[in-house]
This record gives C-alpha cells, sequence and structure tokens, in this order.
C-alpha cells in the first residue's frame, strides 16, 4: 500500500506557474512508475505526464509538451509537475497516481492514486 498526497494547486494567471507535488508514504516510491493525470468539470479524467521508476522514460500529453515537466525524487519520496506557461484550459483537480507494473499512460491501468489539488488558470 502506498498513500499520495498532492500540494502545490491555486490560482494562477494565465501565463503563469505553478510546481506541484506528490508525497508518498506507506512504501518506497522508487519502486512505481508514476503519473500525474487531470479532470476538469464534466470531463473525463486525462492523462499529463508520467515518468518511470529511474526517470529514465517520461512521457508527456500533446496538450501539455513543452510546458509541463515532470521530475522525481525518490530519497524525498516525491514526485513533482513543474507547469509553465499556463493556459485557462489547464484548469482542473491535478492527480498523481503511482503503478507498480510499469509506467502507462492510461488511468485505469494505476493502482493507487492521492485526493487531487486543484488549478484554477485564469484569463
Amino acid at each position: 500500500q502506498v498513500q499520495l498526497v498532492e500540494s502545490g494547486g491555486g490560482l494562477v494567471q494565465a501565463g503563469g506557474s505553478l510546481r506541484l507535488s506528490c508525497v508518498a508514504s506507506g512504501r518506497t516510491l522508487s519502486t512505481y512508475a508514476m503519473g500525474w493525470f487531470r479532470q476538469a468539470p464534466g470531463k473525463e479524467r486525462e492523462f499529463v505526464a508520467a515518468i518511470s521508476r529511474n526517470s529514465i522514460v517520461k512521457q508527456y500529453a500533446d496538450s501539455v509538451k513543452g510546458r509541463f515537466t515532470i521530475s522525481r525524487d525518490n530519497a524525498k519520496n516525491t514526485v513533482y509537475l513543474q507547469m509553465n506557461s499556463l493556459k485557462p484550459e489547464d484548469t482542473a483537480v491535478y492527480y498523481c497516481a503511482a503503478e507498480l507494473s510499469g509506467l502507462t499512460t492510461t488511468p485505469i491501468e494505476y493502482t493507487y492514486w492521492g485526493q487531487g489539488t486543484q488549478v484554477t488558470v485564469s484569463s
């Protein structure tokens, strides 16, 4: 079992930046591939970014490529999502997720989820 807690969300103007953090407890984070997802009101949860256990492989949704960066610090049991050049369409609840079997971009394949953190981008 692993517990995930996200933080760092908030209200920001378009063009601004935020850094989300996801702290894991219960088990060592280094054994999990990690992903960030988001869900806007009335929409399905969608993939944002994912990172392999050793940080060698990173994947991004086309909508965030070049603007968002996923990283992890296994010593701190923490995964980050640096979000730059934010747009109003980035507004959503952002979730981090952990999966033991390997990196994937599909939400249903992730076993553990945090409670989410709200990101609101004003125009």
